[in-house]
């Protein structure tokens, strides 16, 4: 059984991306935000950027929520049964902070074997032009584009980049979503997004999903965590967290991590050469 009609795949299919999709009812995704906000406030306001990674390794919500049928079962359709989640991490803008996102393709530092992934856009709050909404360039997910270094303190990517492209943003499309919405769109779209100049707080939750079958390139084995169906070796299995913060997990976690961040590093060291 399919969750996407036939007309949606092929938009996906043709534009690189598909919004808005409904996943949580508002109730529900406000108690999200709510559980989200309380973790914050006991961690001085916010997630480190290191928690940040993986987001979902540490928080059992998360780790439920990158299961949770209502996502899956659309990327499901575009990615087929055997799904892996290779990463899970917030982006969060406050009412008038710097932080955007340059013109970006997420699959530029990934070093995945093939560009079958996608990434899953769970809107926790309003996404709105007004507070840095997602934009996208419908079409441009054919082929890897060119990217550089910004040195831009304010850029949220991990790897501080952009590409490396003279942009039409009169072609750009705004990803409108409202609490328990969410988009999908391919690892290798442009998109980027503006800082929030004075709407409401801004909270995305993006889940990086890869079809089961594919493999980490480079030296560095990574992991994931399997979300539906099988894993056929390429990776790696996560394990779930015993509770918020769990010394376990914290454990897992930072060993974790640190593959993830030698594997970046290595990729952003070869684009850099």
């Amino acid at each position: 059984m399919t969750y996407l009609d036939a007309g949606q795949i092929d938009a996906y299919r043709r534009d690189g991306y598909l919004s808005p999709l409904s996943a949580f009812e508002l109730d529900e995704m406000a108690d999200h935000l709510a559980r989200l906000d309380a973790i914050q406030a006991e961690r001085g306001g916010r997630l480190s950027p290191t928690f940040n990674i993986k987001a979902h390794l540490l928080i059992p919500q998360l780790w439920d929520l990158v299961r949770d049928e209502r996502i899956v079962r659309p990327v499901q359709d575009i990615l087929g049964p055997d799904l892996l989640c290779w990463a899970a991490s917030f982006f969060i803008k406050g009412t008038g902070e710097p932080q955007h996102v340059p013109w970006h393709q997420d699959a530029t530092y990934w070093g995945l074997s093939e560009p079958r992934a996608l990434t899953a856009w769970v809107a926790f709050s309003a996404s709105r032009p007004e507070n840095g909404c997602m934009r996208v360039l419908p079409g441009s997910h054919a082929r890897p584009a060119p990217h550089r270094d910004t040195n831009d303190a304010w850029n949220m990517l991990p790897g501080r980049e952009e590409v490396a492209l003279d942009v039409d943003e009169s072609q750009a499309v705004d990803i409108v979503l409202q609490p328990g919405e969410m988009s999908l769109h391919h690892l290798l779209l442009i998109h980027g997004s503006k800082p929030n100049a004075g709407g409401p707080r801004r909270v995305g939750f993006t889940i990086r999903y890869i079809a089961g079958d594919l493999t980490q390139t480079g030296s560095e084995r990574v992991s994931a965590t399997l979300v539906s169906g099988r894993n056929h070796g390429g990776f790696d299995l996560e394990t779930a967290p015993e509770d918020v913060f769990h010394p376990a997990a914290l454990q897992r976690h930072s060993e974790i991590v640190r593959k993830w961040m030698r594997m970046v590093s290595g990729e952003v060291s070869k684009r850099s050469a």
